[in-house]
């Protein structure tokens, strides 16, 4: 090996190893609390700055200050995150996206504390713990993976890792101390972490911004392994660490030359984008909100004072006035926010990057810069700007048709970061940029005015988005995505309009930031700034156009009148305390008189009256008996249907056919195979052979939208309604994408149901268990399906409301429709299905 070769693999060796530690440091940590900590970097920075303070500017022997900052300081942050904001998180046992939204206001909140305690500039004298030799941090590394590969794997505290992860209360009633467990595991991350911010802080710049940003990049190890295998964690850094020092020795010309020092300079940003959008997701489970009560309704005053505090500048002057100019543009940006989180209730951590090429391409629009363009007026130039970034929006959208919660936000960090790393901050993108107001408007007044035109066309564009048909679906999609999908909402197709109109605002805001600061700088769209902007919009209201605007005010203001780092800290402290009160806003809104939007007086009226009513009584088709023909019928079928999970077989050659104007019920006890067949038939799985077929035409590869626009229904045995909107609301979801798509149809459901009185006009968050089984059913009835295909439809009734249910169903049937009913209430069963079907071991066996 020649001597540059040998030279150039120790130093990736060295950088290798501090990513190392980070992915031990993660993977422990997900381990041991389930929370994959984007905090990481953050530790690691603040523990840099203590060992610096100690050591540098207090005059402690390094290895005093070494010891302190690694086993006092270190541990004891992960001591508080455990019980002061992911415990009380993880003993609520509230969405998993809510622990997501606390690491990030940890992360934000840390970096606002080191800016306001430290600064902000760069530091370049962090004390350097380890020698300039890559075997003795190898050593460490390797020392660490052993550890805890004994631990984890060949002791009684590894198997109580394991137990409380997989269920943090049965492990609790089974005697292991669920608490004790997850305090060990924040306190190796957290060290981990500090360990490797004092490796890392010599080389690298030490200042808030940058450092936890380079430990983020490097989580892709801790995604290539799965979140599991150290082994693999350790073996991914050190290979990417030689690599990338390797990629050095290229000196490549042309017009590759820029793109590739890029890569070769960014390797483990290269890693975290095919981990987080090629490789399986993570972490999918949860969306962002899974909101209990519907959006508040905002009085008019209210709207009125905020328009007069954004109009309150135009009489300011100076620097006030200069200050001022970012506000409309940034809440312009975070308004993206509310179409993609808010109302679409998707994950999205890269909305900066869109917000930034905005700024790019306006200013390369307007410079003649922009390849296969003409140079273009400043005003025209970021209309096109926005419309050439919204396609964009496929990056983050792509991946979330298939992701979700941790998921997505890895893959929209990763998409932020990539933009970050190999479009802002590289020369050939932006060298010479200038970016100019149009002509007319270099006041600042008069530059301010125009902002405000296009942030109030904005928002009317996103309140109209939250009406409607398309509001309703969002809505939808938001509140309970398989529920949205079974209503027939496009849920693929929606999520991309969302990411798309996403992208286009945040570049529309963008470029007005860049125009109003008259330059375009890399630094005011970095990734921790999306991550800000994230938590901001999430912490004062995803859900409400206020928010954002209350979130640009602050951001803008609280930044300009104190020391940088002051929104940082306040937004991140709110972000916890969010995470750990997630019903906190909510009390607050309503302290204030802002109350929910449609709420009435409850119902008094009951499934039971309802069905008493002679225009809702239909005769019974009679127990067992079977039924005649219904001319015009459709027939839902599957054939020899397999499907297996890894070594067990779920469905083995599995042959049904759903007569119209029958109602066929599938019994046999758990695990049998029954909800497999069922979401076979339905389109949530795929069988691994066989095939579904409707009037005789192959659906197996039909997604689940589709085939409820084929007139294929469903409810679900835990209840999917949608608790933002109205009763009414959740049944015109149906109607609108359903089979038939008729409106009119919302008004009969409601009254064979016995919800046409005040109760249509209620939230359905909040509702009994059995008048949500009557929304849900209506949901399904509403798009006029010719199947009907129920899970479980009696749980949770009581003796009334499954007699009503019956009477249903039995109507149902008379009228020629097919159902399925998959039920444990065998009286149920015996009064109302033509054929019962017994499931055992994945066979119908009679």
């Amino acid at each position: 090996m020649s001597s540059l070769t040998y030279d150039l693999t120790l130093a990736g060796l060295a950088v290798g190893s501090a990513a190392a530690l980070t992915g031990i440091g993660l993977i422990v940590t997900y381990r041991a609390t389930g929370v994959l900590n984007l905090a990481q970097g953050a530790i690691a920075m603040v523990c840099a700055y203590v060992l610096r303070q100690l050591v540098v500017e207090w005059g402690w022997p390094l290895p005093l200050g070494a010891a302190v900052t690694l086993l006092l300081v270190a541990p004891g942050i992960g001591l508080l995150l455990d019980r002061l904001v992911f415990r009380p998180i993880a003993v609520r046992d509230v969405d998993p996206a809510r622990a997501l939204v606390a690491s990030i206001g940890v992360f934000v909140l840390l970096v606002g504390g080191a800016a306001l305690l430290w600064g902000s500039g760069a530091r370049s004298d962090a004390p350097e713990l380890l020698p300039d030799d890559p075997w003795a941090q190898l050593t460490a590394v390797a020392l660490l993976a052993a550890l805890v590969t004994v631990v984890t794997r060949w002791t009684r505290f590894g198997r109580e890792v394991r137990a409380v992860v997989d269920n943090r209360a049965l492990a609790a009633l089974g005697g292991i101390d669920a608490d004790r467990v997850s305090a060990v595991g924040w306190a190796f991350g957290s060290f981990t972490a500090g360990l490797t911010g004092v490796l890392l802080a010599p080389y690298v710049r030490l200042d808030p911004y940058g450092l936890p940003l380079l430990v983020v990049e490097v989580i892709a190890v801790a995604v290539v392994a799965r979140m599991r295998s150290l082994p693999v964690a350790v073996g991914t850094a050190l290979a990417i660490g030689v690599a990338q020092a390797q990629l050095t020795r290229l000196h490549p010309s042309g017009w590759g030359e820029p793109l590739l020092q890029a890569v070769s300079a960014n390797l483990f940003v290269v890693a975290l984008l095919i981990a987080a959008l090629v490789l399986p997701g993570v972490g999918s489970r949860g969306t962002l909100t899974r909101p209990a009560a519907p959006a508040v309704r905002i009085p008019g005053v209210v709207w009125l004072v905020a328009a007069i505090l954004f109009l309150l500048p135009l009489g300011f002057a100076g620097s006030d006035l200069h200050t001022s100019v970012q506000v409309p543009a940034l809440a312009v940006i975070l308004l993206s926010l509310v179409v993609v989180t808010g109302r679409g209730g998707q994950i999205s951590l890269g909305q900066a990057a869109y917000a930034g090429l905005g700024a790019l391409f306006t200013a390369l629009l307007a410079a003649g810069r922009f390849p296969g363009l003409p140079r273009l007026p400043e005003l025209l130039a970021l209309v096109v700007a926005a419309a050439l970034v919204a396609p964009l929006g496929l990056l983050t959208g792509w991946p979330a048709i298939r992701r979700h919660g941790l998921a997505l936000a890895l893959a929209t960090l990763a998409v932020g970061v990539g933009v970050s790393r190999f479009v802002f901050a590289q020369p050939y993108a932006t060298a010479g940029l200038s970016l100019s107001r149009p002509a007319g408007l270099s006041s600042d007044r008069a530059f301010y005015v125009v902002e405000l035109a296009v942030l109030a066309g904005a928002l009317l564009a996103v309140s109209a988005l939250r009406r409607g048909r398309t509001g309703r679906a969002l809505a939808a999609l938001r509140d309970h995505e398989p529920g949205a999908s079974a209503a027939g909402v496009p849920v693929p197709a929606l999520k991309l309009l969302a990411f798309v109109t996403g992208a286009a605002l945040a570049a529309l805001g963008g470029g007005l930031l860049g125009m109003g600061l008259r330059a375009f700088d890399p630094s005011a769209y970095d990734p921790v700034r999306g991550l800000l902007w994230f938590a901001a919009v999430v912490v004062l209201g995803a859900d409400n156009l206020l928010g954002p605007l209350a979130a640009a005010a602050l951001l803008v203001g609280l930044d300009a009148g104190a020391r940088g780092g002051v929104a940082a800290a306040l937004i991140g402290l709110m972000a916890i305390l969010i995470g750990r009160f997630p019903d906190g806003p909510r009390w607050v809104l309503r302290r204030v008189g802002l109350t929910a939007a449609g709420a009435r007086t409850p119902s008094a009226g009951g499934v039971g009256a309802a069905m008493r009513s002679p225009d809702t009584r239909r005769r019974r088709t009679g127990g067992n008996r079977p039924a005649g023909p219904v001319p015009g019928a459709h027939t839902l079928s599957a054939h020899n249907v397999r499907l297996q999970y890894g070594h067990y077989t779920a469905l083995d050659g599995v042959d049904l056919v759903l007569p119209a104007g029958q109602v066929t019920a599938l019994i046999g006890a758990n695990g049998a195979g029954k909800s497999t067949l069922f979401h076979c038939l339905c389109g949530t799985l795929r069988p691994r052979s066989g095939r579904v077929e409707l009037d005789g035409v192959d659906i197996t590869r039909r997604a689940a939208h589709t085939r409820t626009r084929l007139g294929i229904a469903r409810t679900f045995q835990q209840l999917a309604v949608f608790p933002s909107l109205t009763v009414e609301e959740n049944v015109r979801i149906g109607a609108e994408q359903g089979r038939r798509r008729d409106p009119a149809a919302v008004g009969p459901v409601l009254r064979l149901l016995g919800l046409d009185g005040p109760v249509r006009h209620r939230p359905a968050a909040g509702l009994a268990t059995g008048t949500l089984r009557r929304v849900e059913l209506g949901r399904a009835l509403a798009g006029g399906p010719h199947t009907l295909l129920l899970d479980e439809p009696a749980a949770g009734l009581d003796t009334v409301e499954a007699e009503a249910l019956a009477r249903i169903l039995e109507a149902l049937a008379a009228d020629g429709m097919a159902v399925l009913v998959v039920e444990h209430d065998l009286d149920l069963v015996a009064r109302i299905a033509h054929t019962v079907h017994v499931m055992e071991a994945g066979r119908i066996v009679r």
